[in-house]
């Protein structure tokens, strides 16, 4: 090939000995390179055509950054009922619910036919997909994603045929079921038709970088972002039923927009704060085996009020009233989590007023607990307490890559 005349074969193994295997592997940087679009652009409904094992919806649903509707489309529906069950709610998703709305969908359909519930998407991802189409089926693909879809932005990554000569043992297509591989060249000539035929700019770039002067060559995955040229927002048309795809799977995340989950998850962290003032102060009364006497109740109003003007509760004493342990109000104001929720503490009040789980005095401004040592309640909090340190553990292990898979099968 004309591309290595000026360079001998050990130049050769040289060069592809620094080259490959990529790092991270190829295939986690075409999935990076979605995920930081998602970061920056936020788009709000994603579909991934040919979502296979479904790894980078498990990634953008980790990841989120504005997602409300993530979507999933592939010919294989063995491959995606085998898969499914990774993109359900962890136990952290349900014990600390995000902001936003996220609905997750797989369908088994084929990219070249018209589904009327893919219209109204921001994004379009068709990550190594189209050199599995046949070549008679492109044409199709354009049509239907870029002329009836008509999303916001697309994006087409493929493999780069003048990077092969540089991968170790290769012969012929990168994978088996590859029926055409484009060079540079070839990808941006089909590219730049699309922009003509469907109102679209582009801009190329790519993963996989060759070294010193095999740079030349390009990406070893080539990349092609697609931009709208009208900016008008089909994303709030009402969706319709799907009517040709297959819907193979669905779940709706759990979200403080869902106002029984918001109740829900505001009172939960409520009522975990104030056991834990309680628990507190029971340990200090325990500790001080020689004052037998409790702390008098302050004026409740004048403790609600400084709680509120102060945003802290360090000088404002839990104290008790014959069976009752006292928890001001404003003692619970002062959690970060709380105030996240609520906004303000007229509010907390009003959310707290109206739930049958909270016990508060006649004015509203302190929480009654009781002073036994009530064993349901102490599980109930050590309970909270360890499922947040498992939430933080699971967050942590989404965090991980999939393990790292071979260069040959993954370029």
């Amino acid at each position: 090939m004309c591309l290595m005349r000026t360079a001998s074969r050990a130049d050769l193994t040289k060069t592809l000995t620094m080259t490959t295997p990529f790092s991270p592997p190829l295939y986690m940087q075409r999935y990076q390179f979605v995920i930081d679009y998602v970061k920056t652009y936020r788009p709000k409904k994603v579909i991934d055509f040919g979502c296979a094992e479904c790894c980078l919806l498990k990634k953008l649903k980790f990841h989120r950054n504005g997602i409300q509707l993530l979507v999933g489309v592939d010919i294989n529906s063995v491959v995606l009922l085998k898969r499914m069950h990774m993109l359900a709610p962890l136990i952290s998703d349900y014990l600390q619910p995000s902001d936003g709305p996220l609905t997750i969908e797989l369908y088994q359909g084929s990219v070249t036919e018209r589904e009327p519930c893919t219209r109204g998407f921001d994004l379009v991802t068709c990550v190594e997909l189209i050199e599995h189409l046949e070549l008679v089926e492109v044409a199709s693909f354009s049509e239907v994603v870029f002329g009836y879809m008509s999303p916001g932005a697309v994006i087409v990554s493929t493999p780069n045929v003048e990077f092969n000569p540089l991968l170790p043992g290769l012969k012929g297509f990168r994978n088996y079921d590859h029926k055409f591989e484009w060079t540079r060249a070839e990808f941006q000539t089909w590219a730049h038709k699309v922009c003509r035929d469907y109102g679209y700019s582009v801009h190329f770039t790519g993963v996989g970088e060759a070294v010193g002067h095999w740079r030349e060559v390009g990406f070893c995955t080539q990349i092609a972002v697609f931009q709208r040229n009208f900016h008008g927002s089909m994303s709030n048309a009402e969706r319709l039923e799907p009517s040709v795809y297959r819907l193979m799977y669905k779940v709706v995340y759990p979200s403080l927009s869902d106002n029984n989950i918001y109740q829900r998850t505001l009172v939960n962290e409520v009522l975990y704060e104030a056991q834990h003032r309680r628990q507190e102060w029971l340990s200090r009364m325990n500790m001080d085996s020689n004052n037998n006497a409790h702390f008098c109740a302050p004026p409740l109003m004048d403790v609600f009020q400084h709680g509120v003007e102060g945003g802290t509760c360090d000088w404002q004493p839990v104290y008790q009233q014959g069976g009752t342990i006292c928890v001001p109000l404003a003692c619970v104001w002062s959690s970060p989590r709380v105030r996240a929720l609520c906004g303000s503490m007229q509010r907390l009040r009003e959310e707290l007023l109206v739930d049958s789980r909270v016990r508060m005095s006649a004015d509203g401004t302190v929480l009654n607990l009781p002073a036994a040592a009530d064993h349901d309640d102490e599980v109930e909090v050590e309970e909270e307490e360890d499922v947040k340190a498992v939430s933080g553990v699971a967050n942590n292990m989404e965090e991980d890559w999939d393990r790292e898979l071979g260069c040959y099968g993954n370029v």
